[in-house]
């Protein structure tokens, strides 16, 4: 089958959360990590199957569900899990606040990477505990990890958890082996377990590889809990549907006793059938999708160095979010998201969520139809010109250039 990515499809009334709580009817929304495709044809199939049977009460949790799982993690990432590693929940933003409870008492610390996805912060904090950061280094157009600094503050003995975003989420790296492992050896020393968010896993590109942070030794295995699903992979946010994943059995009733306290157990039963479908039917769409986005990528990387000189896009080796740094503007990135909506009617991520080291910078999504995301593009030229022109000699001017679409 042959998927068509540049449909563009009206989600406005859908009660989406991208689009229905928007400023004004034409705003556009690029912000937050949500796809603008429709999903691959056998999850439609299976979700359209099970509606029709009308009853939609108490769900348990089928073989099947476990085989899915187990399998892609085998064919996509050449990695061996067992179906009694997984725990289900409802999502991962649960899963790592119920990780946090489960390891932590209050007033311990949980140590992250910034700038990072902003709800690890609110995981943390909202369990009492307190947020350390290993701030990455921004060398040019890469992120790398300052592991003197890692070290020093993983071995407080405070520091319970690491958690670790893998993929990283916004600023596109796939973390190397030998990377992880040094991670992985430092959080073993300092008696620190590493929670792996890994739910950009299968948005990577070409020339970049995967490695599951459990792939790098046994011990380092056993000292690990990975958070997956499929919502980032194929745009099933709303389905609600996520897996813990830990080899060592001590971890896993830990966390099945946070997940019980906290109720965030209980499975959606469309996601199950999602989940199924997906994982057994769904690689030719994703396949398909993978060049579409790289395609996008492309794209924005081109506009940027042809057309917005001043910005500085690092190419992203996963997920499909992008990372621009603006500082050359001396615009707060707060002040400039806020530009950008009420003047450009152009909702994009500010860069400060992320971390202090976020100031300066902005997040794009690009998984929407290439017409959407040139337009998208050109309302950030039209404000990029208003600023030059109200600060002059901040930017140079900016050519227009041909209209591609």
């Amino acid at each position: 089958m042959k998927y068509d990515f540049d449909q563009i499809i009206n989600r406005k009334h859908t009660n989406s959360a991208k689009w229905d709580t928007e400023n004004g009817f034409d705003t556009l929304p690029m912000w937050i990590a949500d796809m603008d495709f429709t999903t691959a044809e056998p999850i439609i199939k299976a979700l359209e199957e099970r509606a029709r049977h009308g009853i939609f009460g108490y769900a348990s949790i089928p073989d099947a569900y476990y085989e899915a799982e187990v399998h892609w993690w085998e064919r996509r990432h050449h990695f061996t899990i067992h179906k009694e590693w997984i725990e289900v929940s409802t999502y991962v933003i649960p899963s790592l606040s119920a990780i946090v409870q489960a390891f932590t008492e209050a007033g311990d610390q949980v140590l992250i990477q910034s700038p990072v996805y902003n709800y690890f912060n609110t995981s943390i904090t909202n369990n009492g505990c307190h947020v350390v950061v290993n701030e990455l280094k921004h060398n040019g157009d890469i992120y790398e990890i300052d592991f003197d600094d890692f070290e020093q503050k993983a071995s407080h003995e405070k520091v319970k958890l690491f958690i670790l975003c893998n993929p990283h989420n916004p600023v596109g790296r796939v973390w190397s082996r030998a990377e992880l492992l040094r991670l992985a050896e430092i959080c073993l020393r300092h008696n620190v377990v590493v929670v792996s968010d890994e739910i950009h896993r299968d948005l990577v590109y070409t020339d970049n590889h995967f490695i599951p942070f459990a792939s790098t030794g046994e011990e380092f295995l056993m000292n690990s809990i990975t958070c997956t699903a499929p919502s980032k992979t194929f745009n099933l946010a709303g389905l609600k549907t996520s897996n813990i994943i830990s080899a060592n059995e001590e971890f896993r009733k830990k966390v099945n006793r946070s997940l019980n306290i906290n109720e965030a157990i209980e499975p959606n039963v469309f996601g199950i059938e999602a989940l199924i479908a997906a994982y057994n039917n769904g690689e030719e769409w994703l396949d398909q999708l993978l060049v579409y986005l790289a395609r996008n990528r492309d794209y924005i990387m081109s506009f940027i160095k042809e057309r917005l000189p001043d910005l500085r896009a690092l190419l992203p080796e996963a997920t499909y979010l992008i990372w621009i740094d603006c500082r050359s503007l001396g615009i707060p990135s707060t002040e400039l998201s806020k530009k950008l909506l009420e003047e450009g009617q152009l909702r994009i991520n500010e860069g400060l969520i992320y971390g202090d080291t976020g100031e300066g910078f902005i997040r794009i999504n690009i998984a929407c139809p290439r017409v959407l995301l040139h337009k998208g593009l050109e309302r950030l030229e039209q404000i990029l010109k208003s600023i030059h022109s109200n600060l002059s000699g901040i930017i140079p001017v900016i050519h227009r250039g041909e209209n591609h679409t």
